[in-house]
């Protein structure tokens, strides 16, 4: 079992955009220890819960982080390794993971083995280490040789990871970052457009480096068992729940939701071994979902769906205390600085923050949040309720989204004259007919988390 289990909550950093640094790196200015801010919301990040830390790209860039320059050193606009190793330090002293960006699919144009290529051409020693490269064509930037682009990006330089010397370049970046900054996983961008082989290389390295490394990719679409497996990732980022929760919403369409979830984890699920499948509301590269949902006041609702269904929650730094941002071309308005101390002591109109830790404590709180089945107890275009259990607990998540009060039958197999708390309110009890059916009043925009006594 990896460091990283269903036990984990994750608070994700774009560090770049939530410090404060220039949008473009000088590469001649000494390194500025902006880094360091995050030491300072720790506390916060705990008092929502979260356990683990992904932070977004760390290492030298040009610009957004992902046009990596050098996998060795920190990105001078954030400090130095030293900075890192100070937070990382501090994160696991408090009993905390670290998760960090592995950028492998592409490197930037600062990137110094490419540097080298413009320099010196076909001679150079590293003419290898790019996909595709030809010296009989152009690259859009006027240099003299083509390239293979990520996405058609072409300031994002496809690595030729069959290259056995760019494998060990990468695996020798790993190692030190394990070594110095005692990492718990790693988060593979671009996961799907990374060669199979170059991940099952990647799997059996760090296997040897430490077993309970983490490996997360991220993946948009597909079918996430080709990337989940023993021998390549323990997870991906999981889009289709993503997609179906904010939708659910403001289509009014729960079945939608629905079905993902009886798709991924229901008794036939396809992901029902992938207890680490990484969930999110948002993140560094999506509309913000206070921006995403169409009635802010379903907020609530989402993050209560988020942390009582199957896999791993994450919280995107910000969405706690309602911050919005649309995506845009450039992507940086989604990753503002985050000014903390200024941010307490604001009103804000969505403030999440004692919601999201009070779901956090609950969900660590019961053993089935976390590691119980799923089961499908009721679908509808604005109420959805679903059964966690393990062992002899029982817990049923129910939602309802309408501006309306609704009157609900709910049909609790096995359940005959079981008596149910809601854990939200700790005084409303409901009992389960002799049928098993559970007659339930519920407000406008309500949710209830009922555990069987």
């Amino acid at each position: 079992m990896t460091a990283i289990n269903q036990n984990s909550i994750f608070y994700h950093i774009y560090p770049l955009g939530a410090c404060g640094a220039p949008h473009f790196n000088d590469f001649q200015s000494a390194p500025e220890p902006r880094l360091r801010q995050i030491l300072g919301w720790l506390d916060h990040i705990q008092s929502l819960g979260a356990n683990a830390l992904y932070l977004g790209p760390v290492f030298e860039s040009n610009s957004h982080g992902y046009d990596t320059a050098d996998y060795f050193h920190v990105d001078r606009r954030l400090g130095a390794r030293a900075d890192l190793a100070e937070l990382a330090h501090a994160l696991h002293s408090r009993g905390m993971r670290l998760v960090l960006d592995g950028v492998f699919n592409h490197v930037g144009r600062n990137f110094w083995a490419f540097r080298d290529l413009q320099e010196n051409g076909v001679n150079s020693p590293y003419r290898n280490w790019f996909a595709d490269l030809r010296f009989d064509q152009r690259s859009p930037y006027g240099d003299p040789f083509s390239y293979a682009a990520w996405n058609g990006h072409f300031d994002l330089i496809k690595l030729n990871l069959a290259e056995p010397a760019v494998k060990q370049h990468l695996f020798d970046a790993i190692r030190m970052w394990k070594e110095e900054f005692q990492i718990d996983g790693i988060r593979l961008d671009a996961a799907d457009a990374l060669s199979f082989d170059f991940m099952r290389d990647l799997r059996t390295f760090t296997n040897q480096l430490d077993p309970d490394l983490w490996l997360m990719g991220e993946v948009i679409h597909g079918d996430y068992r080709r990337w989940t497996n023993p021998a390549m990732l323990h997870a991906t980022t999981n889009y289709e729940l993503y997609k179906s929760l904010y939708s659910s919403f403001n289509d009014g369409n729960f079945f939608e939701l629905a079905y993902s979830l009886n798709r991924e984890f229901g008794s036939g699920g396809i992901y029902k071994e992938i207890p680490t499948l990484y969930n999110f509301a948002d993140n560094h590269d999506v509309s913000r979902i206070a921006s995403q949902l169409r009635d802010k006041q379903h907020l609530s609702l989402l993050y209560f769906l988020l942390f009582t269904m199957p896999g791993v929650p994450s919280v995107y730094y910000g969405s706690e205390f309602g911050f919005e941002g649309v995506k845009q071309s450039d992507d940086w308005n989604l990753r503002p600085i985050f000014a903390l101390h200024e941010l307490q002591n604001l009103a804000h109109a969505f403030d999440l923050r004692g919601w999201i830790g009070h779901l956090a404590w609950l969900r660590q709180s019961e053993p089935a949040l976390r590691f119980g089945n799923y089961e499908q107890v009721l679908v509808a275009s604005r109420q959805l309720a679903f059964s966690r259990e393990t062992g002899n607990d029982c817990l049923v998540a129910v939602v309802n989204s309408a501006a309306e009060p609704i009157e609900l039958s709910l049909s609790l197999r096995g359940k005959a004259n079981r008596r149910f708390l809601d854990l939200l309110s700790q005084e409303e009890f409901f009992t389960a007919g002799s049928d098993g059916t559970l007659q339930l009043a519920m407000k406008p925009n309500q949710v209830r988390l009922l555990k069987n006594g």
